[in-house]
């Protein structure tokens, strides 16, 4: 009888135990810029980057209302990826709106509006490859920045076969881009990857001959879907997120690549790409934005097991990734 009670009392006391809670990850319409808001079981918070300076604060309303959705009040860390307007110009708005704690960049030279908006946060700190971003419940690793990326053991990335590196200084080589931070996000067996917008290169020398990166479940197109070579193929996701906007990104030629991921059940993108016609969209149901200014997120919501739910806040329509 004893041992029945012990038994009935740890059976009761289980079920009264709160549930796990999921990793959440909001991505912010900011019209092809990038807003990544991250939400941890244990309630701190991430954001990746806080979309374009002007439109009398537009991107910063766009995310004080996703962190509303969150249930967040506060951001415990800004991670802002590089300096193009696109990522880093709506941080002066951000900081009006929101509390933010700590914020993490590359270092290097910053444009006069962000180092001002920065001198007021308590905490800045410089992040290099290999670092962890400390938020409970998650294991955060950068995997890029200022040019250079993680040196760990990787995967053979069969992909990498015939694909030559652009010369150095051509085209998008230069300036902000290759200098860009990249994280990794784990919860459990649930690996998300976000690279912004490092270049054709910096991703050869991530992901060549080795995946240093790991294999994904969830991806975040690099360059808001614009032009990828073959070996992100090795990073094997199930679903990609496209953060373009109606102009900006989801490049035909970039959509065919990612399309043609091995393994890749879903594209879901934030905005309805006008250079592309049905060929090179996902269907509508996966789209947050088929028309401009509408404002929609797209809500990921990640389980310890690696199953996850991905929801279009537009028209709620839910697609849900059972463990591997």
């Amino acid at each position: 009888m004893r041992a029945f009670l012990i038994v009935l009392l740890a059976t009761v006391g289980a079920a009264l135990l709160p549930a796990a809670k999921n990793l959440e990850i909001y991505f912010i319409d900011v019209e092809g810029g990038q807003s990544t808001l991250v939400v941890s079981p244990s309630g701190q918070t991430l954001l990746i980057d806080a979309g374009y300076p002007g439109y009398g604060g537009r991107d910063a309303e766009r995310i004080k209302t996703a962190a509303k959705a969150a249930g967040v009040s506060r951001l415990d860390y800004l991670l802002v990826t590089h300096y193009h307007d696109d990522h880093v110009g709506g941080v002066p708005n951000l900081l009006e709106v929101l509390k933010v704690s700590n914020v993490l960049d590359y270092g290097g030279k910053y444009p006069a509006d962000y180092a001002a908006a920065i001198a007021k946060i308590p905490s800045h700190h410089v992040v290099t490859p290999g670092e962890k971003i400390p938020i409970k419940g998650l294991d955060i690793t950068i995997v890029t920045a200022a040019g250079k990326h993680i040196e760990r053991p990787g995967i053979p990335n069969p992909y990498c076969s015939g694909v030559q590196p652009h010369p150095e200084g051509a085209g998008d080589e230069t300036g902000e881009n290759p200098q860009a931070v990249g994280v990794v996000i784990e919860l459990g067996k649930f690996r998300f990857g976000d690279f912004s917008d490092i270049t054709w290169n910096k991703e050869l020398a991530l992901l060549c001959p080795e995946n240093k990166a790991g294999k994904l479940d969830l991806y975040l197109a690099t360059h808001h879907g614009g032009e990828s070579s073959k070996a992100i193929w090795g990073l094997a996701p199930r679903v990609t997120i496209i953060n373009n906007g109606a102009t900006k990104g989801a490049d035909p030629a970039g959509w065919k690549v990612l399309r043609a991921s091995p393994g890749l059940e879903e594209i879901w993108q934030l905005h309805f790409a006008l250079a592309g016609g049905s060929e090179t969209n996902s269907n509508d149901v996966f789209i947050a934005n088929p028309a401009e200014d509408l404002a929609e997120y797209i809500k990921v919501s990640a389980e310890p097991t690696g199953a996850f739910t991905v929801v279009n806040h537009r028209n709620k329509f839910t697609r849900t990734y059972a463990a591997k």
